[in-house]
């Protein structure tokens, strides 16, 4: 699958929506959190969302705190 190419420009959109995740939650950032988020803002950027703030909002909605990024956390749908 093809997947469009990410520019200096989207890293600075993805790191926002990172960061407004960490404040959101008032989490202190770490490597395993942000590698997860990172991961996930940028699938959300090959859907489609390009604003940081539509991506933000994705990762605030989808990974409900801390607990919610790790590896064998339940997902938020498994939650609901």
């Amino acid at each position: 699958m093809l997947q469009r190419l990410v520019r200096e420009p989207d890293f600075a959109v993805l790191s926002r929506a990172v960061g407004e995740w960490y404040h959101y939650y008032q989490v202190a950032p770490d490597e395993k959190t942000t590698d997860f988020l990172c991961a996930s803002a940028l699938a959300f950027f090959h859907d489609g969302y390009r604003t940081s703030d539509d991506i933000a909002t994705l990762l605030i909605g989808t990974h409900i705190g801390e607990v919610a990024t790790r590896v064998n956390a339940r997902s938020s749908s498994a939650v609901h």
